[in-house]
């Protein structure tokens, strides 16, 4: 199938792009440089990967979400917080409709450059805070991007059921190297090691049982994660 990958240059979005380049026709990466702390960090790196595969690579400037909209993971927002991925704190890293958004201009592009699907690495690990990562919003969306469109263009997520740590392993299985990836929210020269994003990294490598080739600028113990029954 000839899809485009929504690659932010995360650890999740590149590996979705290299499984979707065993699984489909990979003919085109979007990265949305949507006023994140962390934006300026991340697309380098997706850049890198789609160029050295030989793939279209566009930067798609969302520059209004960082004006309009409420979330401390933009640059108007206030400080991040820090803690296990899990924590309701973390809500505050929500910028709303966000996939919504970044879905709806894939799909127009993709129509438009005849490709017949979008892949999007949202995961299980997302959904506690995340509400457009989860499954129920995905068949929605991927509804309407059937219906919306002549090419009746799939919404791909192939990592819908698997955590961070299957992603993980999933990476190495397809020999990329997370050097050449970026997770830390607050877009620093390093990783900080502590914000949740940082939190999840350090302990997906811990569970693969995969070296982490990050360096941070502090690996305080690991915090526990929330009690969701709690």
């Amino acid at each position: 199938m000839k899809s485009v990958v929504l690659l932010s240059g995360g650890m999740d979005s590149v590996t979705a792009f290299h499984h979707a380049r065993r699984e489909h026709q990979v003919v085109a990466a979007l990265s949305f440089d949507y006023g994140s702390k962390h934006n300026a960090r991340e697309i380098p790196f997706a850049k890198l990967h789609a160029e050295r595969n030989g793939i279209p690579h566009h930067t798609v400037a969302l520059d209004f979400m960082d004006r309009l909209f409420k979330s401390d993971l933009l640059r108007s927002g206030g400080a991040l917080p820090e803690g296990h991925y899990a924590e309701a704190s973390m809500k505050q890293t929500v910028v709303p409709f966000r996939n919504g958004i970044m879905l709806s201009i894939a799909t127009g592009y993709a129509e438009s450059i005849e490709a017949e699907g979008v892949v999007i690495a949202a995961h299980s690990g997302d959904h506690a805070i995340y509400p457009d990562c989860r499954e129920p919003f995905m068949a929605a969306m991927a509804g309407a991007m059937r219906e919306g469109t002549y090419a009746r263009i799939e919404l791909l997520r192939p990592f819908i059921d698997m955590d961070k740590t299957a992603i993980a392993r999933r990476g190495a299985e397809l020999g990329i190297d997370f050097a050449e990836t970026w997770s830390c929210y607050k877009g620093g020269e390093v990783h900080c090691g502590t914000c949740g994003t940082c939190v999840e990294r350090r302990e997906a490598f811990l569970l693969a049982g995969i070296p982490d080739p990050t360096s941070y600028l502090a690996e305080p113990p690991l915090p526990a994660e929330p009690d969701s029954g709690g």
